[in-house]
């Protein structure tokens, strides 16, 4: 059973904008009538004035229910819209770190592949999942290796069969820092995946797109845990920032550094080939 936090933590705050840190499995922004808790519902309670008088609560930076991280809300309507303009111009820049299966051959990379909604091309149990495809939306990402190590014990992850070509052991896993130059839906975990370094706890672009629906239907399981090893996608939005202007920070949260610390760096001349 996960238990989620769904309290945020405010990072920022001018009387047009306010920055939070989101802890994983808060939703963003309603899906259905529920009385589930959602950041924008709790972003209106805590800006309750604000609104009464003329305000608003516009998200600008939407995550994925299970990514934690910075999210940048607009109070005003002229916010708003210059928030929208800065990421048409690609002003606004975000960062995130991921943890993944394997250790890259490479340094850096730049994945550049567009994504479509899988369902449009081929059959999909999952209506929201991507795919690469020439006829989708173009996607750059930019990928940059910050740590490989080793979690002695972990079960061997049939992902790594997939694309990257490796015979890489389960055990060996790095963190990654993504920076997305364009902002398609699921675009740092299909790009990561497509070059055969997955997400840990990607329950869609992960081992099998069944392991997400068995999660739909039963919560979370021993099973999904031995395959998985995180209840969540191992993402985070870790920085903002308006070119010239300014920028947030946030650490990876405790669960993903425990896994992190829970491992041994590799040693430099192991790096990138064991």
């Amino acid at each position: 059973m996960i238990t989620p936090l769904l309290h945020f933590r405010l990072i920022d705050e001018t009387d047009d904008y306010v920055v939070v840190d989101k802890p994983p499995f808060l939703l963003v922004h309603p899906t259905k009538p529920s009385r589930a808790p959602t950041l924008w519902k709790e972003l209106r309670e805590l800006l309750a004035f604000e609104i009464a008088n003329g305000g608003q609560v516009s998200i600008v930076n939407r995550l994925d229910r299970e990514t934690s991280g910075l999210v940048l809300v607009a109070k005003t309507s002229v916010a708003a819209r210059k928030f929208g303009l800065l990421m048409q111009r690609r002003r606004l820049r975000k960062e995130y770190l991921a943890i993944v299966w394997g250790w890259p051959e490479w340094e850096t990379k730049l994945v550049d592949a567009p994504l479509d909604r899988q369902g449009k091309h081929q059959q999909s149990a999952i209506w929201l999942k991507q795919m690469i495809h020439p006829s989708g939306a173009s996607a750059q990402t930019e990928f940059r290796v910050e740590r490989r190590f080793v979690r002695p014990g972990a079960p061997p992850s049939p992902l790594l069969r997939v694309g990257s070509g490796c015979g890489l052991p389960g055990d060996k896993f790095s963190l990654i820092r993504a920076i997305p130059r364009t902002g398609r839906t699921h675009q740092i975990r299909v790009h990561l995946a497509s070059v055969g370094y997955p997400i840990v706890g990607d329950k869609i672009y992960g081992p099998d797109e069944q392991l997400y629906l068995l999660f739909i239907e039963s919560g979370w399981t021993p099973e999904l845990q031995q395959q998985l090893l995180l209840p969540r996608q191992a993402l985070h939005s870790a920085k903002l920032s308006i070119e010239g202007e300014r920028e947030w920070n946030s650490a990876l949260p405790a669960d993903l550094e425990e896994f992190c610390s829970c491992g041994l760096l590799a040693a430099p001349q192991l790096r990138a080939g064991g």
